[in-house]
């Protein structure tokens, strides 16, 4: 029929949060995604969680429309674009999709089932991902038919408002299913990143620790959550975004972090604190970042006030943006 809505191109395997959220995003930059549920269910079972998947989506979206991101109007139109599909009806929906979303249950044994649906009824050329946050790539590689088109997307939550997802690639995986994969996020207004078959990715691995290390600070009654809090947000969370962690380590100096990290491998705790071997080499080098033209980046030729100004720049709009930026006073204070 000529007024019949196109078959989504995209899906998500798995009617839990995840792929209620990875829905959302599709739906949110104008494509039709579908939403399957693999797990045979009785008709009633079915129905409940598809009201309860829709419930969630229409939410979600109505969050965005009371904090003006769209109109209320907007919600239901791009909530239709959620294509919601029973187990009975999976084998059509996996067939006709180009790029899958695996997000079942984090055990090894529900994404064997699931990947045995996938190598069943897919099309030889879609691209296959996981969006597990546990689960190495190397080991589910091993579930697909024809690995080359299969990587790993670890989405940070909420998946509809976060732009990085996380590329995680075995040695097999083909780097034109690599660079395809990034186009397709990037259409949908994602920032994908690239990182190797190691666990935890880039975000989970450094998070925890610093989630930790809070949680320890709590214990031995060095500060309380609230000022934490406010520090993490308004000191260490404002200054990494406006510079990135490796940024910030060349902006200060490779030295002042091995010097920082002596200090307190002695006096808190090495096994957490100790400079890894890269930093106290780079030091021996004298590679200590932007004050020497070297170090984790190369900044030959690179105009260093201008990069200055713009780290600047960076900073003062997150202060801005925190409402924290103060004009300065007018007439001298006594």
């Amino acid at each position: 029929m000529a007024n019949e809505a196109p078959a989504p191109r995209f899906a998500a395997v798995g009617a839990g949060r995840m792929g209620r959220g990875i829905a959302i995003a599709f739906a949110y930059a104008g494509h039709r995604i579908a939403l399957i549920d693999l797990r045979p269910r009785s008709d009633e079972a079915w129905q409940t969680l598809r009201a309860e998947a829709r419930a969630e989506i229409e939410g979600s979206l109505s969050g965005l429309a009371q904090l003006g991101v769209i109109e209320a109007a907007q919600v239901s139109a791009i909530a239709d674009r959620v294509e919601l599909v029973p187990a009975a009806e999976a084998p059509r929906a996996l067939g006709r999709a180009e790029l899958l979303f695996e997000g079942v249950p984090e055990t090894l044994e529900a994404k064997r089932e699931a990947f045995e649906q996938l190598n069943l009824h897919c099309s030889d050329d879609a691209i296959l991902t996981s969006t597990t946050s546990s689960i190495l790539v190397t080991q589910l590689a091993a579930l697909v038919r024809k690995p080359e088109r299969f990587l790993n997307m670890h989405w940070l939550n909420p998946a509809y408002v976060i732009p990085v997802v996380e590329l995680s690639c075995h040695p097999g995986t083909d780097a034109a299913v690599l660079e395809r994969t990034k186009q397709l996020m990037e259409q949908i207004g994602k920032l994908p990143v690239v990182c190797g078959a190691s666990p935890g990715y880039i975000v989970p691995r450094l998070q925890a620790l610093v989630m930790n290390e809070a949680a320890r600070m709590i214990e031995e009654g060095a500060a309380t959550a609230e000022e934490i809090d406010k520090a993490t947000r308004y000191g260490l969370g404002l200054r990494f975004a406006a510079l990135g962690v490796v940024e910030f380590i060349d902006f200060g100096g490779c030295d002042i972090l091995h010097h920082a990290s002596r200090e307190m491998s002695a006096s808190i705790d090495k096994g957490r604190y100790a400079a890894p071997a890269i930093v106290d080499r780079m030091v021996a080098e004298g590679r200590l970042g932007l004050k020497t033209g070297s170090g984790f980046y190369d900044y030959d030729g690179r105009d260093v006030a201008a990069y200055r100004r713009d780290v600047l720049a960076r900073t003062l709009g997150m202060l801005r943006h925190a409402g924290l930026w103060r004009a300065p006073a007018d007439k001298t204070q006594p």
